[in-house]
């Protein structure tokens, strides 16, 4: 018979015949499980292949806008089996029931659970994905840690690496201050070995990610003067959480656009802090964001003088250097301008550039999903550099 080992033959698949249909067989999984390896081939000459590799995964806050991602994400991952999935609001039910998109899905039958650090490490999870508010994911991630997970905090708790900073925009004391030096920021393009070795990855905020992968090459070149940069994003209602809040109800948002979060958004803190390390000194800037009538989908537009005696090409140059074989962003060129509806439910970040001769000014044009490349994608593609995976596995979505 031609066919994997442990398969039976069934009526429409006679010994000695080809196989177009195959029966799973209990001794299958059985002996996949043991021998870590398939067989295929004829009988007597088989080959062996490898199994796929599966990290068993846990989210935690499974229920928000960023944890429906990650389930999206997660449930059909090639190297993930998902074993634990925590909310405290739907704690027994199954995920399909909550989420009926995810109803044909495997693994959609798992159930929610209690947040519970000793029945999450019980679930054999190698690693955990927070989705918690800020304040909340540091004392859950301590705890996983403890019990051996490696953790990748989607939350602002370990991005920061200075506790005061922290308090002076989140407006609370740091409640784990001692695990800030070992947390690395969990932006693949700048951090991809450090990512690869991590226990904790803070993964980084949506507006941060559009407005420093454009920066970040430019400044690390000297070709712009930090102390010009001001960024004006727009971000879909997701970006602000699932929440009971008037100013998010339909009729507040549609037909409408406001800036909000004005003159210091939380995001800049962590903005700030990577923007002074590739500049080599402080850097502080204006970040005006703004609420759109969109679920989601950030369009980041980003201004800086240019340098005297820097030509425009070096722009161009510097963006190719740094992201030019970047698997998930997409070079514009100059002269492109970024579109939210080309990056949505991707985890692609879109980035061209124009330079204004009248104002010496340069002109970073970017967009990504802020749930996919500036939350759950992007966690996802440090968790597959955390387990030597390929960067792109379970994120080729178009």
């Amino acid at each position: 018979m031609v066919g994997l080992a442990g398969f039976e033959p069934t009526a429409s698949c006679p010994p000695g015949k080809r196989a177009t249909r195959l029966r799973h067989s209990p001794s299958f999984e059985r002996g996949a499980k043991e021998a870590g390896d398939l067989r295929i081939g004829k009988r007597g000459k088989w080959r062996e292949i490898p199994r796929v590799k599966r990290i068993q995964t846990a989210i935690v806050g499974a229920s928000g806008y960023t944890g429906m991602e990650l389930l999206r994400l997660l449930l059909v991952h090639p190297n993930v089996e998902l074993v634990a999935a925590t909310s405290r609001q739907e704690a027994g039910r199954a995920i399909g029931e909550i989420f009926p998109r995810f109803r044909s899905a495997p693994g959609a039958e798992l159930k929610f659970m209690e947040p519970d650090p000793d029945a999450i490490a019980a679930t054999g999870a190698q690693v955990a994905f927070l989705a918690l508010p800020h304040g909340v994911a540091a004392e859950i991630a301590r705890a996983l840690l403890d019990r051996g997970l490696r953790v990748i905090d989607l939350s602002a708790d370990f991005r920061i690496r200075d506790p005061e900073v922290y308090a002076d925009f989140y407006d609370h004391v740091h409640p784990a201050p001692d695990l800030l030096e070992e947390a690395v920021y969990g932006l693949p393009e700048v951090y991809p070995s450090e990512i690869a070795a991590a226990r904790l990855v803070a993964s980084p905020g949506c507006y941060p990610t559009s407005i420093l992968l454009p920066l970040l090459p430019l400044l690390r070149e000297n070709l712009i003067d930090p102390e010009t940069i001001v960024a004006n994003s727009m971000s879909g209602v997701s970006g602000a959480g699932k929440k009971a809040d008037l100013t998010l109800l339909f009729v507040e948002c549609n037909e409408s656009a406001r800036a909000y979060g004005v003159p210091k958004h939380r995001h800049l803190s962590e903005i700030e802090q990577e923007l002074s390390i590739a500049a080599g000194k402080p850097v502080v800037i204006s970040f005006i964001p703004h609420l759109i009538p969109v679920n989601s989908g950030i369009v980041t537009t980003t201004t800086a003088k240019i340098r005297d005696g820097i030509s425009p090409e070096a722009i161009g140059a510097a963006l190719d250097a740094a992201y030019g074989d970047a698997a998930f962003v997409r070079l514009l060129g100059r002269g492109g301008c970024a579109d939210t509806k080309n990056v949505t439910r991707t985890n692609f970040i879109d980035i061209g550039w124009q330079f204004d001769p009248r104002t010496g000014r340069v002109l970073l044009l970017s967009a990504e999903d802020n749930l996919g490349k500036g939350a759950g994608g992007q966690a996802v593609q440090s968790f597959n550099g955390m387990f030597e995976l390929p960067e792109t596995a379970g994120l080729q979505n178009f």
